[in-house]
């Protein structure tokens, strides 16, 4: 649930550039086609390319986690003698978006299904348990990130300015949701920057609704 050494939107860009490739980018969906693993030597017999640049292009592929390696013997025979297991590609199942600004739809969609499906299971009114999930979450963030809250808001996407002794965020990960169902979202988005702000142990801001154009609907304002 929380992004490792690499943020998922570093991964996802180098995934995506990749794929820019021309060469690359065909040995991709010619592997995404197939039923079944793909060989080096079948993908480079199907495009037409010398098999040392297919396998080039294919390491690359699951490099990026683009494409899942398996090794198997084609002929069916095992034991001695029967050879070495051909190496295969086949498609991951990696999904990759890449935004900007930043979003995190996957993030707030999570949230909306658990709130549902603890509303159905304890009775519990479905916003009630959404803020809980959110600030759940969002403590858990808290608790993960390394440094202080500027640099955990960045993080995450919310691109954080000083602006005298507050923080206000100028983008929305939310930001679609967020002008369809304002209410819904950003209330959302103040329980999980609550979270944040408790599971980094900060005590010297507070996350209020303050709504501006051009921003996040949350801004972190000095502690009473």
């Amino acid at each position: 649930m929380v992004d490792q050494t690499k943020s998922t939107s570093d991964s996802n860009a180098a995934a995506v550039a990749a794929l820019g490739e021309p060469t690359r980018r065909r040995l991709y969906e010619h592997v995404a086609r197939q039923a079944e693993p793909v060989s080096r030597d079948e993908a480079a017999a199907a495009l037409g390319l010398a098999r040392q640049t297919a396998a080039f292009h294919l390491d690359r592929l699951a490099d990026e986690a683009l494409l899942d390696v398996v090794y198997e013997r084609r002929t069916g025979r095992t034991g001695p003698g029967a050879g070495r297991p051909s190496k295969l590609y086949r498609r991951s199942e990696r999904e990759i978006a890449v935004s900007l600004p930043e979003r995190r739809y996957e993030l707030a969609g999570r949230l909306l299904a658990q709130a549902v499906e603890e509303s159905e299971a304890s009775g519990e009114p479905v916003r009630a348990a959404l803020h809980r999930k959110a600030e759940e979450l969002g403590e858990q963030l808290g608790r993960d990130a390394s440094q202080g809250i500027i640099e955990a808001l960045e993080h995450h996407g919310f691109e954080p300015r000083r602006e005298g002794d507050a923080i206000v965020l100028a983008n929305c990960p939310f930001h679609a949701l967020a002008r369809q169902h304002t209410r819904t979202v950003c209330g959302m988005n103040l329980h999980l920057l609550r979270g944040v702000l408790a599971g980094l142990g900060d005590e010297h801001f507070e996350a209020r609704l303050a709504a501006e154009p051009g921003r996040c609907c949350v801004r972190l304002e000095p502690a009473a």
